[in-house]
């Protein structure tokens, strides 16, 4: 019986020489690629299906070896023929195409069900059986069952508040489903870790979709917005905010009445600070770790009167006269 070789190699995008580290990262990517959960062009099923099949191989050092046997001349999708004596190298069972020939028990059809793997696979492999997350599970009697497999994982994206991450604590997330096979909206608790910023993702274990023949769910993974506030902005773990003092409070300093996210403060501007110069409030920010926190920077911006009484004009009309201070050198 002749059938199509299947390159592996090939197939995964690998070299022969790849670590299993290799073999195993260039999988994930494949698959998470081609999944027919997520990829639903015409050919992502059939591409997933080799994929599946040529991991199943290359993962198992003994599957491997055995295959690595065939050498290195084989073209992907050329005729294959397994040679003489094949069956004996490994102990397979029954004859060289697995127990009761190339359609019996190890065959690429068992039981009256589908492997879900190549003839090709079947005729080098049956007598080895397949891995129960990708080939499938022997029953009682030797059938295959149905291959148990983990379910997708999912990511969302929730807005928080400042305050929510200082605070940190639970708060409950209503997340529309956009899967057909489970639609509708469930109502997950999350707890706000320490340390979140823009951009955290948070992972809800076995919070994704369900999976398949016994298999276990998959992962839900939030990315973490955090809304604008009014007053603060954020930078990383650290907050800023625009402070407005009056010429004379910056000329002589000042005691300024601030808000932060832990309630008012008094600032001490010294003499002399200039309009745009950072003032440190020291863990005034978002929690990073271990009790720690970012600081809140207030940043100066010096203020004049839109509209100056009699007096006031006077007086800087005479601190202009008397004084020696040049701003432009």
């Amino acid at each position: 019986m002749s059938v199509k070789f299947r390159d592996y190699y090939e197939i995964l995008g690998v070299s022969r020489s790849a670590t299993d580290a290799e073999i195993k990262k260039a999988y994930r990517q494949l698959a998470r690629k081609y999944h027919p959960d997520v990829n639903k062009s015409r050919d992502a099923e059939e591409k997933f299906k080799q994929l599946s099949e040529a991991y199943e191989v290359l993962k198992d050092p003994e599957k491997r070896k055995r295959y690595d046997m065939l050498g290195a001349g084989w073209q992907n999708g050329q005729d294959f023929t397994p040679p003489p004596g094949w069956e004996s190298i490994f102990g397979g069972a029954g004859g060289p195409f697995g127990e009761g020939g190339p359609f019996g028990g190890g065959g690429a059809f068992s039981g009256g069900q589908a492997t879900g793997f190549s003839d090709f696979f079947e005729i080098l492999f049956g007598g080895l059986g397949g891995s129960e997350a990708f080939g499938g599970r022997r029953g009682p009697r030797g059938q295959r069952t149905a291959a148990a497999a983990r379910g997708q994982d999912l990511e969302a994206s929730i807005t928080i508040s400042v305050e929510d991450a200082i605070r940190q604590g639970t708060r409950q997330v209503t997340l529309q489903s956009s899967d057909p096979r489970h639609p509708g909206s469930r109502t997950y608790d999350v707890r706000i870790p320490a340390g979140v910023s823009d951009g955290t993702r948070i992972r809800l274990s076995g919070q994704g979709s369900p999976g398949s023949s016994g298999g276990p769910a998959g992962d839900l993974f939030l990315r973490v917005h955090i809304a604008p506030h009014p007053v603060y902005r954020l930078q990383g773990h650290d907050l800023e905010m625009d402070v407005r003092v009056a010429p004379w409070e910056a000329a002589l300093g000042a005691k300024v009445a601030v808000p932060t996210p832990d309630g008012p403060v008094q600032l001490s501007v010294p003499p002399g600070t200039q309009s745009g110069q950072k003032l440190r409030l020291r863990d005034r920010g978002l929690p990073i770790a271990a009790g720690r926190r970012g600081h809140l920077h207030a940043v100066i911006k010096i203020v004049v009167p839109e509209a100056l009484s009699d007096r006031e004009r006077k007086l800087y009309e005479e601190l202009r006269d008397r004084s020696t201070f040049r701003p432009r050198g």
